[in-house]
């Protein structure tokens, strides 16, 4: 295996993150997803290309390009075995390493974190903030758990491998020129989602 900076990464890169893939491989997900990005992107006009970091097997990718057809797409993915189902969507470019190893080659109009920056060691935050300011040409969409101060959450038994904060918040502290377009919400007892709860912001520069 790869060395890498965090536990996290190696926890991802490893069997729990090999596990992950079969708990998200199921069509349904790929369906909420598409619902639920439009009504994220319904404001975004005239992107042309998007990329998400922490991809997983590329649902939300997929869902993206069910909205937009022709959007060229990009994907950042530490996992091995997840690669290898990216691998399997045409016209989809990869990046198999950690967002901390990733080096912006261009800027997307649009850039995707959806259920990543809860998973990365606090320290290293400021990193992936500047990471993604930096790839992002327009739009920045997150989706993550969200308090308004940081706490860390038992996650399915291991410590140190979820963490809840105000990403959005920080991002627009540390990057002036970024404002919020529009926010929202996802419940765990809606019918019709299988997000569980999230909370999804929009920033444009």
């Amino acid at each position: 295996m790869k060395k890498f900076k965090t536990i996290q990464e190696s926890f991802w890169a490893g069997k729990f993150g090999d596990d992950y893939i079969k708990r998200n491989s199921y069509p349904k997900l790929i369906s909420t997803s598409t619902v639920i990005l439009s009504r994220i992107l319904s404001p975004v006009q005239k992107i042309q290309s998007v990329i998400e970091f922490g991809a997983n097997i590329g649902n939300n990718l997929l869902a993206i390009r069910n909205i937009l057809p022709n959007i060229e797409l990009s994907a950042v993915e530490i996992n091995e075995k997840a690669v290898l189902e990216l691998k399997k969507i045409k016209k989809l470019k990869i990046y198999n390493q950690s967002i901390f190893d990733f080096r912006t080659d261009y800027k997307r109009d649009l850039v995707l974190v959806i259920g990543l920056l809860i998973h990365l060691e606090p320290r290293m935050l400021n990193l992936a903030y500047d990471i993604i300011y930096r790839t992002s040409k327009k739009y920045i969409c997150i989706m993550e758990y969200y308090n308004p101060v940081p706490v860390e959450v038992n996650y399915r038994g291991h410590k140190n491998k979820l963490f809840k904060r105000d990403f959005a918040g920080e991002m627009m502290d540390r990057f002036k020129n970024l404002k919020l377009v529009d926010y929202g919400f996802t419940y765990r007892r809606d019918n019709n989602w299988d997000f569980g709860d999230g909370t999804w912001f929009l920033l444009e520069k």
